[in-house]
């Protein structure tokens, strides 16, 4: 063998070495997007650099996200609150929801899974450090928006149809028909606003600018929250379905756009301090566009496909409320309350899994395109591990603690004393907060690869699952208890979609769980059950003698303190006994923050 043969092997073992011994949780590094060089000893260099920053970007994205979920719970309070859980609410949360869905179905997958490496890639390779390519990518993505948002405001009769349950368009719901569309209408240019978002902020993390987008949202909440207030104290508190007066429908639904404006809005005087200066560029041909595209191709029929499962979902919820009101039935559990109970169960995959993937993304991309698979296969090996030691515990102590949160986040305006059926939703969510997280950062690992085909076909099997267990759950239940049963359908959906999804990229880049990732799951499980049996033992001997076993939301909010932090005590004792490295390496970096 020759020395120059030899010398290259080495240097790409010091690369893959410098990956797989670097500890990802350590503090302080530059930023993770800093440009590469095309030698081995660079990259591995790079490599060591970025490792140990990851845990300090994700921090400040979590520590943005908390805040955001904490200012969302509050919305969510103040939905019920102002408009309860019947139709007139599922009618509004359904207006406000489908712009966002269909953002994503315009653009969304190609803005959040394809441009990132595409944006590194022109950061490390073009002579302008990528901004031309940026600037395209922005003016190209504002055009197509601001076509789509047109035509989809032209188009809302026909939504409106499609989205809501045909019961709707019955004789005697002429009134809640009426606000659906006047809603819709007034949501719909959420659509530009979502998209301009997410671009820019895509932009920042290329840039290793992590936070901004994390925490814009926050804004956003405000105003909504400001908006809601606003109603409760011109209009009171309501749970009707009889739909809103022109005045409720302009301060609910043009109020929400307002919201989605602003936090498009705070993160643009970010991309100059990031060093990005947005000029208009026409020329789009000829500058690798095309590439960009043809991966988004694969994407856009992952994300059509998810949308088609969005919308069987909210036809089924949204019949709740009208089965309600034929039967006379004042509490269905329809899309508002499976929302709520979304949210609350994403909040742990918000602050850490989602912090923790758009920090590494950029550093897996760099592996997969210098082939360094070993490396790319430790990197989302460690990411596994981490996320798990910590989600596993919080979805044990959200199905235990359900009862509480449902009371803490619903139990408001009319809704008062009635959250029986949020707080089992709540419940069925919590094994989805596991399951959804490894399935998504299981699809990361072949977006990095630049296959966006394997996501598609994953997702067409998780969809075709979660549609038909949903549609037989559903019509074999009362409408207390279909957002229950969806919930439980989801779940299902995502732990057969992250499996597949493992197994298939196990074949691509080699066993992402092997012996070592079974030993940390002996290990994780027992201290999982033990902190839940915890929980659920101090709640039926401890909760009378404390005076804890009230329906209010005082006592829920203690309960959630006391009952969680007896929990998470037990759970840290465990992973201490049995050396889960992960939970300890996260608090002491926590504390070094």
């Amino acid at each position: 063998m020759s020395k120059h043969r030899q010398s290259r092997r080495d240097r790409r073992r010091a690369a893959r070495n410098a990956t797989t011994m670097a500890a990802p949780l350590a503090a302080e590094a530059p930023d993770a997007t800093a440009e590469v060089s095309e030698t081995s000893e660079a990259v591995a260099e790079a490599v060591r650099r970025t490792s140990t920053g990851l845990l300090s970007a994700s921090v400040l994205m979590a520590a943005g996200t908390i805040v955001s979920r904490i200012s969302g719970f509050v919305r969510s309070a103040l939905i019920f609150a102002a408009i309860g859980s019947s139709l007139n609410a599922d009618i509004f949360t359904g207006a406000n929801t489908i712009p966002n869905a269909l953002y994503i179905l315009v653009a969304g997958g190609i803005f959040n899974v394809v441009l990132v490496p595409q944006l590194v890639r022109a950061m490390k390779n073009d002579s302008d450090g990528g901004e031309a390519y940026a600037q395209r990518i922005v003016t190209l993505g504002l055009l197509v928006l601001g076509i789509a948002t047109v035509v989809l405001v032209i188009a809302t009769p026909l939504l409106v149809r499609l989205v809501f349950d045909h019961r709707l368009f019955d004789p005697g719901n002429e009134d809640a028909l009426s606000s659906a569309y006047a809603l819709m209408r007034y949501c719909l240019p959420q659509v530009f606003f979502y998209g301009a978002f997410v671009l820019v902020g895509q932009i920042l993390n290329s840039r290793g600018r992590f936070g901004p987008m994390m925490w814009a949202p926050i804004a956003n909440n405000l105003i909504s929250c400001a908006i809601l207030v606003t109603y409760i104290v011109v209009y009171g508190s309501s749970n009707g379905s009889d739909g809103f007066t022109s005045g409720q429908e302009i301060l609910l639904g043009v109020g929400s756009t307002v919201g989605i404006a602003v936090q498009a809005l705070v993160l643009v005087p970010y991309l100059r301090a990031a060093g990005f200066h947005y000029r208009p560029r026409f020329d789009f041909r000829g500058v690798g566009l095309g590439h960009t595209l043809k991966l988004g191709a694969w994407t856009l029929a992952f994300i059509l496909v998810n949308q088609v499962m969005f919308v069987v979902i909210t036809r089924i919820s949204t019949s709740a409320g009208l089965l309600a009101l034929a039967d006379g039935d004042a509490d269905p559990a329809g899309t508002t309350v499976y929302a709520s109970a979304f949210l609350i169960t994403q909040v742990p995959h918000g602050v850490i899994t989602v912090s923790l993937v758009t920090a590494t993304m950029p550093l897996i991309s760099r592996l997969a395109a210098q082939g360094d698979l070993r490396a790319m296969r430790s990197e989302i090996q460690s990411n596994i591990r981490l996320v798990l030691a910590l989600l596993a515990p919080i979805a044990v102590a959200v199905f235990a603690l359900s009862e509480p949160l449902g009371t803490l986040v619903a139990s408001w305006g009319a809704m008062e004393g009635r959250t029986e059926a949020v707080s089992t939703t709540i419940a069925a969510f919590a094994p989805a907060i596991i399951f959804f997280s490894l399935h998504y950062m299981s699809l990361r690992g072949f977006y990095a690869l630049e296959d966006t085909r394997t996501p598609f076909f994953l997702q067409l099997v998780l969809a075709t699952v979660n549609i038909a267990l949903a549609v037989a759950f559903a019509t074999r239940v009362d409408p207390q208890a279909i957002s229950s049963v969806l919930a439980i359908a989801y779940g299902c959906a995502y732990l057969v979609g992250s499996l597949l999804a493992i197994t298939v990229l196990s074949f691509r880049i080699g066993p992402v769980l092997d012996w070592s990732a079974l030993g940390f799951l002996a290990r994780l499980v027992p201290a999982c059950l033990v902190a839940g049996a915890v929980i659920l033992a101090c709640g039926n001997l401890l909760a009378e003698p404390l005076g804890l076993d009230g329906d209010d939301k005082v006592t829920a909010l203690v309960t959630l303190v006391v009952f969680g932090g007896l929990g998470a005590a037990a759970f840290l004792v465990m992973a201490f006994l049995l050396r889960i490295r992960e939970v300890t390496t996260v608090l002491r970096t926590i504390a070094r923050r």
